[in-house]
This record gives structure tokens, sequence and C-alpha cells, in this order.
């Protein structure tokens, strides 16, 4: 009974010293995840950014319903879906005897998740002019915050573009002035489809005519003046897709709420950014990249009224067509999308997108890569070209709703797919060739849709896909009891795992082909493209490093991206859309790829990339697509694209979190490759089954901290902690809340993992890992001056000795330029070659030199880092 006793004191003393530790790591710092969980609760991080107008970048204001698209210096069109209302929206100014056009004046932009602000600046007098779309609500509100020390009114301007949008059109339409209303009415002769523009103060108003002698497309209306002083001014916007009670009485809620409306459109953000998955972490532009990417995803929800709700691709304005970007549903687009929706704990949405592409499935079982919101007025699929051109969405769709069941658990919902997901899988057995692989000639294009990269038999990019599909369908058959079915394809997918793996690894050049040819041959292009099976685990980790390390070189990775094929080969063109530029999307298939084969460093600056672009251009947003040659987006880029603010989401939860959950076994996964100057990150709302939990992770000198609890549910579930440490370092002991518990290290050529696995049920759990002699090298990138060509560091590879005394890193950089290598746990090095430790109160960075070189801008350099040999016998 002593020894009990005794054992039980130990015990309360090993948890008390536990939390003990735990509030030493947190004096300096608030526990990350608690103060992500406070913030979200409380008061909320403000998402506002500002910087001067550039007047050529995209500026909207989107909602489910309706759209306002235009530019920063206050030229905008409206939407209401899939209706185009009107274009080129346009203010002028009268004051002191001028008439002054608005976009000359032009000089702040101010946007936030649920609004957008333009702030005009004259000599006597401010206007700031901010669009907000309701989130559910068929129309738009304009608000003109006016400051004027002399008399000032303002007129609205716009031209009538009352269609449908490509490929679908009404008959004649018309316009014509609502005195009662202060409104113009825009409609048709069916009167089916009407809007209505107008305020509650406007007058004077001008309408668009035609005669033998003149004629003019302006509508134009005044405000009314503001004498002098501070003063609001209303435009109300609103359309209807059925007649016109309806416009009406939306137009009279607008009118009547503006307020309310503006409120309930930033509770709506604030409310999904709160349920969804938040990170606190050390970088403040990654953190709040991330933030503004959820948004940016939840943008892209559209709510036809002739075809469902689902996720479109991007905007874009129309200008003079009735095609917005890329607003209308893509297959491919919105199931590369469910990932990073998935990974953020979004299922609601995912699930959503996975309905509406499943109900345009054809019968053969083939999933639609298009439905323009035009689609139900005419012939679609039947005289149009686009809605089945892809082949990767069929694929594509079936990995997309085994991760949606996964991780939400939702074996419902895949009960009730289970015969579309078979289809799709009948449809991609129907398209091997007679090598065994999905191809792409005569079935649909795989990533590639034309250029001088086709014609090719198949693309690694769709084999891969066409593997992790079998996978997938191999999981979903066991979670809807199909046992029998599931072994047989998980046997079919080792087979295909091994052929994808031969079929396309070319060992002479140690990377893999871009196709087979129609021939059957490989086709020795390397391309970004080959990351795609990387994403899903595919090559065989020496193969995969091998060719992470070409993609990692100046050719291939650029300041903002990941071009499409190397800048060296002979079919590269800075502008080809398939065959030279660099797409967002790559960058994030890239960087999920690196973190999967521990390559954190060229997976972090694409990581960071890709955030540091949703801070530029068109604030907030990541574009589409960009010059392979000059940092700039393509002139035909859609600035607001979906599936590239998801690969902002996926490359930091996937890919540098490592973090995946399991629904059915109630366990989540936590993977971290943190960079060298990160040592503390918080992560909550994480969904494991109907559990929620938090973490937060901090490392010293001494070892890598984590404090894990769960903030609603009851069940237990399990956390799989697995953080990358150095090949060098070595780890003492594990202790869970003050208790030794086991673990295990897996080492692979990059590095080693600490594995332990630990319930998390009511109370926090603390996890401490003892590590001593860990040690970690990484570079910070940043994006070049708008026009610019790349001149960031490029670390293309990291070699340790075999005993692990010295460390080499094959570097990039432009020749005569200086660069700063952060550096974790400084204090072993004993010296290094071909940089010097910076003096810093820890020595934390080492400064580089690349020297100058006549073969070009870019040279090669090497770095060593030698350390005293390890003798320390550690337990394991």
């Amino acid at each position: 009974m002593k020894a009990i006793l005794l054992r039980r004191v130990a015990d309360r003393l090993a948890l008390v010293l536990a939390s003990l530790l735990l509030a030493s790591f947190a004096v300096a710092r608030p526990s990350p995840g608690r103060q992500a969980a406070s913030t979200a609760e409380s008061q909320p991080r403000s998402l506002e950014l500002s910087r001067p107008v550039r007047p050529w970048e995209f500026l909207c204001a989107v909602g489910t319903r309706a759209a306002l698209l235009g530019n920063e210096s206050g030229r905008m069109e409206a939407w209401v879906y899939p209706l185009k209302l009107l274009r080129d929206f346009r203010l002028q100014f009268h004051t002191e005897g001028r008439a002054l056009s608005a976009e000359s004046l032009a000089r702040t932009l101010i946007t936030r998740p649920e609004s957008s602000t333009i702030v005009y600046i004259g000599d006597t007098f401010s206007v700031r002019e901010t669009f907000v779309v309701p989130a559910n609500e068929p129309g738009a509100l304009i608000s003109l915050e006016v400051e004027t020390e002399f008399p000032l009114e303002i007129e609205v301007r716009f031209l009538r573009d009352f269609q449908l949008e490509w490929p679908a059109a009404l008959g004649g339409t018309y316009s014509f002035w609502d005195k009662d209303r202060r409104a113009f009415i825009l409609g048709e002769e069916t009167k089916k489809f009407v809007a209505i523009v107008g305020s509650p103060t406007a007058a004077e108003e001008h309408g668009e005519y035609q005669t033998n002698y003149s004629e003019s497309a302006v509508n134009s209306f005044r405000l009314g003046v503001t004498a002098k002083g501070r003063e609001t001014k209303l435009i109300l916007i609103a359309g209807s897709l059925d007649g016109r009670p309806q416009v009406e009485a939306t137009y009279q809620k607008l009118a009547g709420g503006y307020a309310h409306l503006l409120r309930t459109s930033a509770d709506y953000y604030r409310k999904y950014l709160s349920d969804t998955v938040g990170v606190e972490l050390p970088d403040g532009q990654i953190q709040q990249a991330y933030d503004w990417s959820r948004v940016s995803m939840l943008q892209g929800i559209v709510n036809n009224p002739f075809l469902g709700t689902g996720l479109v691709a991007g905007y874009r304005t129309s200008g003079e067509s009735q095609r917005p970007g890329f607003a209308w549903f893509f297959g491919r687009d919105s199931l590369w999308t469910s990932l990073a929706l998935n990974a953020a704990g979004d299922f609601p949405t995912t699930r959503a997108a996975l309905q509406f592409i499943s109900e345009f499935q054809r019968e053969d079982g083939k999933m639609p890569h298009e439905i323009a919101q035009g689609a139900s007025f005419v012939p679609w699929f039947k005289d149009f070209p686009y809605g089945y051109a892809s082949a990767d969405a069929t694929p594509l769709y079936i990995i997309a709703m085994n991760d949606y069941v996964a991780e939400s658990g939702d074996v419902t919902f895949a009960k009730e797919k289970w015969d579309s997901v078979w289809k799709a899988y009948q449809f991609l057995l129907s398209t091997y060739d007679a090598l065994g692989l999905p191809k792409n000639f005569a079935v649909g294009h795989g990533w590639v849709e034309g250029g001088p990269l086709l014609p090719v038999e198949c693309e690694f990019y769709q084999v891969g896909l066409g593997a992790a599909a079998l996978r997938a369908l191999s999981n979903l058959a066991q979670l809807t009891g199909k046992d029998a079915v599931a072994t047989e394809l998980a046997q079919a997918f080792e087979k295909q795992a091994r052929k994808v793996n031969d079929s396309f690894w070319l060992a002479d050049k140690q990377r893999y082909a871009f196709a087979l040819s129609i021939a059957g041959k490989p086709v020795d292009e390397p391309s970004v493209l080959a990351t795609v099976p990387m994403w899903f685990g595919l090559p065989d980790q020496k193969n995969a490093s091998a060719m992470i390390t070409q993609l990692a070189g100046i050719d291939h990775q650029t300041d903002w991206g990941m071009r499409i094929i190397s800048g060296l080969s002979p079919k590269f063109s800075g502008g080809g859309y398939h065959y030279g530029s660099v797409w967002p999307l790559f960058t994030g298939w890239a960087s999920v790829g690196e973190y999967r084969y521990h390559r954190p460093q060229p997976a972090y600056d694409n990581l960071r990339a890709n955030a540091l672009l949703a801070l530029e251009g068109s604030l907030g947003h990541v574009t589409e697509v960009l010059s392979g040659d000059y940092y700039q987006p393509l002139s035909t880029s859609s600035p607001h694209q979906i599936w590239s603010a998801a690969m902002v989401v996926s490359p930091l939860l996937r890919g540098m979190f490592g973090l995946s959950s399991d629904a059915k076994t109630a366990t989540l996964t936590f993977a971290p490759h943190l960079p060298a100057d990160w040592n503390s990150v918080g992560i909550d709302n994480l969904r494991v089954g109907d559990n929620k939990i938090q973490l937060s992770y901090t490392r010293n000198k001494e070892g890598i901290f984590l404090e894990a609890g769960r903030t609603s549910g009851s069940a237990e579930c399990t956390v799989e902690f697995r953080p990358a440490i150095s090949l060098r370092a070595a780890v003492n002991r594990v202790e869970l809340n003050g208790k030794l518990v086991p673990f295990r290290l897996e080492t692979n050529e990059e590095d080693q993992h600490v594995i332990v696995s630990f319930p998390v049920g009511e109370g926090q759990k603390f996890l401490r890992i003892i590590v001593q002699n860990d040690f970690g090298v990484s570079a910070a990138s940043s994006l070049p001056p708008l026009g610019s060509q790349s001149r960031g560091l490029r670390i293309l590879s990291e070699t340790w000795s075999f005993a692990r005394d010295q460390l080499s890193l094959d570097l990039s950089g432009v020749g005569g330029a200086s660069y700063e290598l952060k550096v974790w746990n400084p204090a072993q090095i004993q010296s290094v070659e071909g940089a010097e430790l910076k003096k810093t109160p820890d020595g934390s960075a080492v400064m580089l030199k690349i020297p100058n070189s006549a073969s070009g801008p870019y040279v090669r350099a090497k770095v060593v880092f030698h350390f005293a040999e390890v003798k320390t016998k550690y337990k394991r």
C-alpha cells in the first residue's frame, strides 16, 4: 500500500513538473494554439489590406449570387448569376465648376473579406467608395462617404450590358428611368430577367438613346449635392431571374439595410474563419495569406438558380463579352480545391462541390470538365466541346470523394455516391492502353490542353492520378463495407504503383519523363507535373528526391513559383499557357510533394511564393498564371483564382504541418517540417470525427514540446506526432504528462522523424521530446519587384557526412549577391566554409556571398558546416 501511495505521489509530482515546464515555455510568448483560439472567439485578427491604388489591378466584391468585378480605378461591372447587368460603371465628381473623373483621383485601396474600398482625393474633398455584395443576396451596395469643403455632387455613369453569361443570350433588351424608384430599370421582352440600378437620392438622370442623328450608350444619374462637411450616399444594384416583384423586394431590402447587410457580411466571413482550421504562425505574411486564402476559397461558392450550388474556378472582368474570367463551374478546379477545404475542415463546401459535380456525370461515368453558368439555356453537353474535355477530372473525383469521407467521416454520403464513384472507375478502366495505363490520347486532355508538349499517349500526371484513384476507391469500398472489392482494388493499386514508377523513370537522367509518346516511348521533358504523383506518395523516395533536386534549379523554380517545364527547354516560352508559364497551382503541387518527400527547403520556397502572391496583385487573392520570364501575371490571367488560393492552404496544412485526420480511427497525424527560424506554431479547430483538437508546438535547444487538447466533442481520439529532426539529432527520452512513453524513429535519406502516439480526451496532454544536437538551415524567399526576373537563393540539396559531423549545402544564387541563411541551434557549429556566421546574440544566421561569374546571372556555390563529433550515447 505504501509503495502504491509513493508511486501516486511521484506521478503527481511529475505532472506538476510538466505543467511548470509548460509555463516556462509560455512565459515569453503565449501558447500559440490558445492564442489562436482566444483570438477567434473574442477579437479576430484584422484581415484588412491596404496600399496605394494600382489602376490596372483587379478589384472585386463577390457573394454566392452576385458579383462586382472591376479594377482599382473604380470601373466595375455587375452580375447577378447567370446574368450580366452592366459594365463600365464609374463615378464623376462635380465641384467648383469642374467635372472630375474619379479614376484620375483614386489614391488608396482598402480591402476586407466583406468589402473593397477606393479612396479618392481631390484638392478640397475626399470620397470613400465601398463595394459590398452580401453573401446570399442577388444584388450589391455601393457606399460613398463624402467629406468636402465646397459643394460636391457625384454622378454615376454606366453602360447597360444586359445579357446572360456565355454561351447563352437574351433577345431584345432595354432600360428606362423609373421616377418613383429613382432608378433605372433594365429588362428584356419576356419580363423574366429584370434589374434595378439607382439610389434613394438619385435625380437628374440621362438615359441611353439612339436617333438618326446621334446616340449615346451611357446611362447616368446624380446623387444630390453635399453642400459642405460629411455625408454618405448609397447606390443600389439588384437583379432578378424571376420577374419584377422579386427584384423590387431585393432592392427594398438593400435600400433599408446597408449597415445591417455590411455587418452580416463581415460576420459571415468572421464565422467561417472561426469555424475552420486556424493557425498562429511566426511569419506574419504567411499567416495573413493563409487566412485570406480561406476567404478566397469560400468566395468560390456560387448559387446558380438554374444549375445549383458549386465551386467556380475564378474571377476576372468580362469587358464587352459575357465571360467573367473562369466564373463558371469546373470539375478538376473544384476537386483540387476540395483537398484544401478538407484540410481546413470545411466539409460542407466540399460536400456541396462533390454533389454538384456528380449531378453532371456522363452516362459512361466520365466526370465533367466545365459547366458554363449559361449551360441550362443551351445544349451545352451536346453542341459544345468543353463539357467533358478533360480526362483528369474522373480520377480526381474518386480521390476527392475518398479524401472527404476519410477526413469527415461522412460514410452516409459515400454510400449514396457509391454507384457514381464506381461508374467513374469503370470509365477510368476503359481508358487503359496496351500497357495498362490510363491514357489521354483520344480520351481527354490531362493537365496539358495544347501547345508543343502534345500529342502524347498519357501524362505522368494522369497516370499518377489513376493509381491514386485505385487506392482511394479501395478505401471507400472498405469504409462502405465492401471488403472483397477493397482487397481487390488494393492489390490493383500495388501493381499500378510499381508500373507508374517503372514506366516513367529515366535512370540515366535521374528524373521522371513528362509523358509517354503515342509510340509508347518516354518523353524526356522534366516537368513540375511530376510532383502530382509525389503529392500522393507514389514515386520511390530516392527517385523523387533526385527529381526534386532538378526541379529546385533556377531553370524550373522562379522567385514567384514553378514553371511547367525548364526554361532551358527548346519548347519553353515564358508566356506559354501550357509550355512555360508559372501557375500557383504547380507551385502548390510542388510544395506538398516536396514536403512529403522530406525536402523542406524547396517546399518552403514554393509555399512562401504562393503566400506572398496573395498579398500582391489583387489584394487577398492569388492569380491564375504568371509569366515564366518576368514577375507579372499573364495578360489573360484570372486574378482571383480559387484553386490558386487552395495552394496556400494545402502546402501549409498538408505540406509543412503534415496534417491529416482519419475519422474512422479517430486519429490525427501531425508531422511538421518547420523552417529553422520557426520555434512555435499554434493550430486550432482540427476536426477528428466529431471532436475538435487544438495543438500548440514549441521547441528550444532542449527539445520539442507539444500541448494537445480537445476543445469540443466527447470521444477519445489519438494524436500521432511525427516531428522532423535532422539526421545529426538524437532523442534522449519522451515524456507525456511527466511520464516516460515509448517512441520510435523513422529515418530516411533527408531527415528523421520521432513518432509518438498518445490519446487525447478530457484535459490537456503535455508531450516533451528531449532532443540533442538537432540542426537546421533555411532561407526565406521574397518576391522581386514587379516585372523583374528571379534573384533569390536556391538550396538545391543538403548532404550529411556518414559521421553526421559535416553538412554540405549545394546552392545557386545571383553572382555578386549576398544572402542570409537562418540556422537552428548554431552553438554546435565549429566552422563554416563558403559563408560566415552573422554576429547576432545567438549566432542564428549565416551570411553568404555568391561569387561573380561570366557564365550567367546565376552561379552555383557550396557551403559546408563542420560540427564536433557526437560521442554521447542516447537512450533509444
